[in-house]
Order: structure tokens, then sequence, then C-alpha cells
């Protein structure tokens, strides 16, 4: 059986094409994803976004620190006008943006299952090793009450040759 680690963005776009069709024909009124985002190796959060319907998007100012997202345009700020229109512009783009962000989903939940295999496999071998050590310490104790007892046996067999 071939497994793959990562994967694929043809995925992402299968799902992504479904998933849009679907909401285009009315059959959801709206599309939450349900993932595992990974945080750092010991950390994974649930996660939900919301995918459809997009919300709002409103205007975006750059600033050296990045973007500020959610801002609304400022009095006498300028407004772009798109040729095409913004719906044209927007209805090529938003499948992309779509395509992106559920692959990133998928990237985010493959990230964090590999991390908790990672750390379950690390306490495996760990409890594994703890394990080995009180193992042998038991087998230790049972061979030394063992050889003691065979001590005992020979001094006792010996006494009662002595006494006879």
């Amino acid at each position: 059986m071939y497994n793959r680690q990562a994967p694929l963005f043809s995925e992402a776009r299968a799902i992504s094409k479904f998933v849009q069709e679907g909401f285009l024909k009315g059959e959801y009124h709206q599309v939450d994803v349900l993932f595992t985002n990974f945080v750092s190796t010991l950390t994974q959060r649930p996660e939900v976004i919301s995918l459809l319907p997009l919300h709002e998007i409103s205007a975006v100012q750059a600033a050296p620190g990045g973007e500020k997202p959610g801002l609304a345009l400022l009095k006498g700020a300028t407004e772009f006008l798109f040729e095409p229109s913004t719906h044209e512009v927007l209805g090529a783009l938003l499948p992309h943006y779509l395509n992106y962000r559920l692959y990133q989903v998928l990237l985010e939940a493959k990230a964090s299952e590999h991390s908790a295999r990672m750390v379950a496999m690390n306490n495996a071998t760990d409890n594994a090793a703890e394990l080995v050590d009180i193992l042998t310490l038991e087998r230790n104790k049972a061979r030394q009450a063992r050889i003691t007892n065979e001590i005992l046996d020979i001094v006792g067999g010996a006494e009662a040759l002595k006494n006879m």
C-alpha cells in the first residue's frame, strides 16, 4: 500500500470544488472546516474556520509590521475601482483562495498528526525503557532469592550431615 506523507494540492482542489458547487447550488448554507491546527510540537489545537460564506472583505492597510485587516476606509482614502468589475475579479480569485485555504488546513492537520505521533512514540519509548528497568530489577531480585534459597539448602544440608 502506498503511503505518502503530505497531502496533495489536487486533493484540496477537489474538496474545494465539491464544497463550492454544493454551496452555489444551495445545498449548504454554511461550510465550516474542523481541523487540528499545529501550534508547536507539543501543542495542537482543534479549530473551526468558516469557509463559506465569505464574510465581508474590508480594507487592508499595509504597515511596517505587516498588514492590518479589518480597518474601515478612512475619510479621504482612495477607493480603487476594478476593471473588470469587482465581482468578476473576486469571482476569479476566490476559488483560488478557497483552494489554498483548504490546502493549508490539510497541511496543518498533517503536521499535527505527525507531531502527535512523534510525541506518542517518544512517550512509548520512554515507558518501554522504564519497564525494561523495572523488569530487570524484578528478575535480578528473583534470581538473587533463588541463589539465596540454594545456599540456605546447601547450608541446611551440611548442618544436617554434621548433626548425624
